[in-house]
């Protein structure tokens, strides 16, 4: 099982950006995933998850301004992010939900 992120880079504050997570080699349909970020000198911190019947949640930080949704049929979870700020700025990771399976990370950086 392989998770590959992509779609980071640099916007400015208030900008938009759409992070990608392709899976590949597992049944992606019945995966619970997720994505995480990591900011400079700080703890990885959960984002927001999805299930398998596309029901989402989303840590308050972000919660009206990023959006994670899936689709299965291009083996892909997707996380939409508008109104960034510059406290986004972050190395973003996704994730099979409780195991030890996370993409590369994607660095997105908001300046102000």
């Amino acid at each position: 099982v392989q998770l590959q992120a992509y779609g980071g880079g640099l916007v400015q504050a208030g900008g938009s950006l759409r992070l990608s997570c392709a899976a590949s080699g597992s049944i992606f349909s019945t995966n619970v995933m997720a994505w995480y970020r990591q900011a400079p000198g700080k703890q990885r911190e959960w984002v927001a998850t999805i299930t398998s019947g596309s029901i989402t949640s989303h840590t308050p930080s972000v919660k009206g301004r990023f959006t994670i949704s899936r689709d299965n049929a291009k083996n892909t979870v997707y996380l939409q992010m508008n109104s960034l700020k510059t406290e986004d700025t972050a190395i973003y990771y996704c994730r099979i939900s409780g195991t030890s399976v996370w993409g590369q990370g994607t660095l997105v950086t908001v300046s102000s």
